[in-house]
């Protein structure tokens, strides 16, 4: 059973700030089950933004805790405008998702080995 959505977020908030990063929730989603996405920004006007990841990124296997991957800015840090847009359209497809921002100088998503390509 994977976590709630809100407990999620509020252990990935402290662990951003225990290692010294900056982080808040721009929109706070569904308690239960929103999916989270994460800007990570750089300070320099680059960022990168991390989403769920696809289910079929999992096989059979159905993980227990959440999985993410690069949707913009993956290889290398993409500006802050094209996320606005991006943000907007999966706000509009999903009113329930949640938006965090790490203001993280050396890009640190403190996302451990949930990342998939």
């Amino acid at each position: 059973m994977r976590l709630k959505s809100g407990i999620w977020v509020a252990a990935y908030l402290r662990r951003c700030n225990i290692q010294g990063a900056f982080s808040a929730v721009r929109r706070r989603g569904a308690e239960e089950a929103g999916a989270v996405f994460i800007i990570i920004n750089r300070l320099d006007g680059n960022a990168v933004l991390y989403g769920p990841a696809a289910q079929s990124a999992f096989g059979d296997a159905h993980p227990a805790e959440r999985m993410f991957t690069a949707i913009l800015g993956g290889d290398k840090p993409a500006p802050e405008a094209d996320f606005e847009t991006r943000l907007a359209n999966e706000t509009r497809f999903d009113p329930d998702i949640w938006i965090v921002e790490v203001e993280d100088r050396s890009g640190r998503n403190f996302l451990d080995d949930t990342v998939v390509a």
